[in-house]
């Protein structure tokens, strides 16, 4: 209470100064302390600036703390080379191929550090036939850096020595009113990098904030663009999305821009199906909970849940031919998987935690006999349980299986026993092979 009666005494005196081309917001007017920088990149920063170099707070956290949340991270953008901000700091190593970039290192804390960059004149710019940037990086000026950044929000310069904000494309303006608006010609910069437009509705979703008109004008037109990005970079935006614990809102956003289509292409028919639609639901928003209550996640179960019904649908149309349950499931499954591949690399380590679920849910079925005590064996049997729990409460299975077992693996060995069922109940019945018959006898010697 105390703090914002003092910001608007000292805000009505406060001015706008401006440097060039830039405004710099004092902190009488944005309000944000140097306390509220993390130990490391002030470390950083006042190290840099000790050095005879410029250094700056750059993108997502000045843009988190004006929006009074708390940055995941905090990066620092310096004219000092990799090389220079190496000889500052001992524990420090250079990263990066395209762009190098040095990762500072303060116990756990890991403070990114990049050297100004500045977009290539367009005569000189490497594009595909498609008009994607394929190499823009080479070192500039703070201006410069300014200039090639996405939206107006994440091109804010705060400086923790003197606490005031460089501002070159009104982006503290912006913020303020809540609005996501991309520096240059929306449509061109989203030709450049056209993961831009993921990145646009991902923002939108995770921060509340609106989308400028004109940024969102051209994505409905330029959605094919996609098509002729690298799965991997696809791959870590809708990780991004998945994990930023708004994912709900992530692919709300992506539906009412016609987004998903192709990107997910998994969610195409999901989100038209009432069950699927629920289930996936359920999963994000579990997802999302337990990232706000600071618990792991695991990306393996998340794509599990979103490619089930995928491989549901392939799994009972493969029984429907004749194949029986277990080899029909692991067709299904590399079926689904080869096919997701071609849109998003998904890492090869997640596919035997996907399958392992998967499998599970056949085995769900089966409580007669030593199947759920072998079950209850296995090393992934509660995500498993996890995932059926989702199933249950999205209507796909009886809530009563879900009970049964959540009553089976804490009950005694004399309940687990009464509560067994008969051999072959809830099994589907297995034909026995015919015993093969004996070779005659013959009385010609062994070969």
């Amino acid at each position: 209470m105390i703090k914002k009666f003092l910001k608007r005494v000292f805000s009505k005196s406060a001015k706008v100064k401006s440097v060039g081309n830039a405004q710099v917001i004092p902190f009488e007017l944005h309000g944000v302390p140097r306390e509220q920088i993390s130990f490391g990149a002030k470390k950083v920063t006042d190290g840099l600036q000790a050095a005879g170099y410029q250094a700056y707070i750059v993108g997502g956290a000045v843009r988190d703390l004006l929006l009074d949340r708390i940055p995941k991270d905090f990066d620092v953008a310096t004219d000092a080379t990799p090389e220079e901000v190496k000889r500052v700091f001992r524990r420090s190593r250079i990263i990066g191929r395209r762009f190098r970039l040095v990762h500072v290192m303060f116990g756990e804390e890991v403070v990114e550090v990049s050297t100004f960059r500045s977009m290539i004149e367009a005569e000189d710019a490497e594009t595909d036939e498609h008009g994607r940037l394929l190499r823009d990086n080479q070192f500039g000026d703070m201006e410069q850096d300014a200039a090639r950044r996405d939206f107006t929000a994440n091109a804010l310069f705060y400086d923790p020595t003197t606490q005031e904000i460089h501002d070159y494309h009104r982006g503290y303006d912006d913020t303020r009113n809540h609005l996501l608006r991309m520096i240059g010609d929306p449509a061109t910069r989203y030709r450049e990098d056209p993961v831009r437009m993921l990145r646009a509705v991902r923002l939108s979703a995770k921060l509340g904030i609106k989308l400028d008109a004109a940024t969102a004008a051209p994505i409905g037109k330029m959605k094919d663009l996609l098509d002729n990005v690298p799965e991997a970079r696809l791959l870590d935006e809708v990780l991004k999305m998945l994990l930023s614990g708004h994912s709900v809102e992530c692919i709300q956003h992506l539906r009412k821009m016609h987004l998903h289509h192709g990107l997910l292409p998994l969610l195409d028919v999901i989100l038209e199906q009432p069950v699927g639609e629920k289930f996936v639901m359920l999963a994000l928003r579990n997802t999302d909970e337990r990232l706000s209550q600071e618990k792991p996640v695991s990306p393996a179960f998340l794509f599990a849940a979103l490619l089930w019904h995928e491989v549901l649908a392939a799994w009972l149309q493969y029984q429907k031919q004749g194949e029986r349950p277990i080899p029909a499931m692991h067709t299904a499954m590399d079926d689904v998987l080869a096919k997701q591949k071609k849109q998003l690399a998904i890492p090869h380590r997640h596919d035997a935690v996907m399958k392992e679920i998967w499998l599970m849910q056949i085995r769900f079925d089966q409580r007669s006999a030593q199947r759920p005590f072998r079950l209850l064996e296995q090393p992934r049997f509660r995500a498993g349980f996890d995932f059926l729990l989702l199933r249950c409460a999205s209507g796909e299975v009886d809530q009563e299986l879900g009970l049964w077992w959540d009553e089976f693996q804490d009950a005694s060995a004399e309940r687990r026993d009464e509560m067994l069922q008969p051999e072959g109940a809830g099994d589907k019945k297995r034909r026995r092979r015919k015993p093969r018959k004996k070779p005659a006898a013959t009385n010609e010697p062994a070969a």
